[in-house]
Parts: structure tokens; sequence; C-alpha cells
């Protein structure tokens, strides 16, 4: 977790930051002056609390898309430290090369061998650009294809994380088949025999969400949002501008309360009060537990009828009317 002085702030979360510098004061202060400020420091550090936990309460669709994209949130590489042990990560696609915006591997999840995959966006300007900013190519979603084969090969579930603003648009990857590998990804993963649990845990967008967001359960963190466009791209097509995002965001319909009630995610994981920014190993451990109990209830599930409940489950999303 990042520390006080390298801690960034969105607009919303300026109150909590004027309370951390008080705090800071108080204790420059006590140190210079010998002074105690331990019980002002204290009633302050409770009022963070309780601001974090009011600003949880108002948030709109577009603080969400905001608080997805917070610059301390903690990505799948991070969930993957704090949540497995022994994580042995798989490189390539056995065709093109290793993408970087997707990363997967082995490792031991509530005591047994789990396949963990996920898009992974750099932490600093040199990763974020090695990671494409969590984009893949065409070859990240056939990597992830590879290893979800590998984990039905030897029986292990697969758990995939999706934090990703879509697939890589470039010229590159259109020429390298971008669409076709995340439609074969979804055609793959609907009959997969072993246990597959996706979650969103940042930034759930198009296709690149998608190609591996079919799933047995499909759960949101909190503060993320699903959807086929971005807010200021639906802006910018239906305004010709990126100023009314907000309302577009309002207008998507995006958050986890709004997929939820139209069935397109089973559920909603809770986050630290004010975001998981604010504390990874809390974040973590929610989510942990979340999919440990779920996996425990997809094992007793026979592989066969697991497909069929898979492909009902996708085949009656969605709202149609007959004429």
């Amino acid at each position: 977790m990042p520390s006080n002085a390298n801690r960034q702030y969105l607009e919303f979360e300026k109150p909590i930051k004027d309370i951390i510098d008080e705090i800071e004061r108080l204790k420059n202060v006590s140190e210079s002056k010998k002074i105690d400020h331990s019980e002002s420091i204290k009633k302050l550090e409770l009022e963070i609390l309780q601001k974090r936990e009011e600003i949880n309460k108002t948030l709109t669709p577009w603080q969400k898309v905001q608080l997805s994209r917070h610059p301390d949130r903690p990505y799948t590489l991070k969930y993957i430290d704090k949540m497995t042990t022994n994580f042995i990560e798989l490189y390539g696609d056995r065709n093109v090369k290793d993408d970087k915006a997707m990363v997967g591997g082995f490792a031991m999840l509530g005591g047994e061998t789990v396949m963990i995959i996920g898009q992974q966006k750099g932490i600093n300007t040199k990763t974020r650009q090695m990671r494409n900013f969590g984009m893949a190519n065409p070859e990240g979603y056939r990597k992830a294809l590879r290893l979800m084969r590998l984990a039905e090969k030897f029986n292990k579930p697969i758990i995939t994380l999706i934090d990703t603003p879509g697939a890589y648009p470039g010229l590159e990857a259109e020429e390298r088949g971008q669409g076709e590998a995340i439609a074969r990804n979804i055609y793959e993963m609907i009959r997969l025999k072993v246990p597959v649990i996706c979650v969103i845990i940042g930034e759930g967008a198009s296709g690149g969400a998608l190609g591996i967001g079919v799933g047995d359960k499909v759960f949101m963190m909190e503060n993320t949002w699903y959807t086929v466009i971005s807010p200021e791209s639906c802006s910018s097509i239906l305004w010709r501008s990126w100023d009314k995002k907000e309302i577009a965001a309002d207008q998507l319909k995006l958050t986890a309360e709004n997929m939820k009630a139209f069935r397109i995610v089973d559920g909603i994981i809770p986050e630290p009060a004010g975001g998981a920014h604010w504390d990874y190993d809390a974040a973590a451990d929610i989510l942990k537990n979340y999919i440990v109990k779920e996996l425990q209830d997809l094992k007793n599930v026979d592989p066969a009828e697991r497909i069929k409940q898979r492909i009902e489950k996708f085949g009656k999303m969605g709202f149609w009317e007959e004429v």
C-alpha cells in the first residue's frame, strides 16, 4: 500500500487528504516540540474511516469509474501476491509471443492448486508501456486459452481477474485476429469441464473483458464497472465530446449494482471502506474468501451438468421482445 507521501487522491477524496495532512502535521509537532498529540491523532484516524464510509455511500457511477482506475488500486499481480502462494507464472501463446498485458499461472489458493489468469496494468510509466495499459493483443487471449486448456488437462479450477479498458484496438492486433481470438475464448470457456470463476477487479470494458469473462460464477468488486464501451468513448460518439462522460456513465448502467439487477453478474464483492486502494490486505482477504467458498460449491457439481448450467446461464442473459 502506498505511503501517505506517495498516495494519490481523487477529487472527491480531498477531505480525507486534509485529515491525513493534519495528522502528519501533529506528528511532526509531537516530534519537534515533544508534545503529546496521540489522542488528537486517534480521533482524526477514526474520522478518516468515517469519511471513507461516507464517501462510499454517495458515489455516483462516474466516481465509481474513477475509483476503478485509481492509480493506487491493486492490480492482478497484487491480488495474486496477497491471496496465493507458490505462484508460477507461465508465458507465451506458442504462436507469436508473450503478451505482458495478460498474466497467468498455477498457484495455491485456499489449500488447492488453481490456474489464475488476469489482465495486468503497469504501476508507473515504464511498466504501463510494457503492459500496454492492460490492453491485451490476440496473443494475450490465446495465451489465456492455452493456460485454461492446461488447467482442464490437470483438472484444476480456473480463476480470472478482469481489469482492462478494452482489448488493444491497433492495426497489428486486428491483422493477427483480435476478434477471432476473443470469440474463440468465449466459445471454449463455455465448454470447459473445470470450475471457472471470473471476477472484475477494476475496469471491465467490452470484448477485452469478455475474452476471459465466461464462467460458472461472475462477480464484480464493489467499485468496478462492466459495459460494452467506456463512458468517454460513449460520450464522444453520442455528443462528439468527452464532456458528457458523467452523463454517459449514468446512462450506461455500468455499476456492479446495475449488473447484478440485470443478472449479468452473480454477486458483488465488497471492498474496504473507500475502495480497495486503502487496504490491499483486507481487499485480498475478502476476495479470497469469496472465491474459496464458491469453488467448494462448484466442485460438487458434475462436469457435464456444470457446462449445461453455464450455457443456460449465458443463454438467458439480456432482454428481448418477440413481435
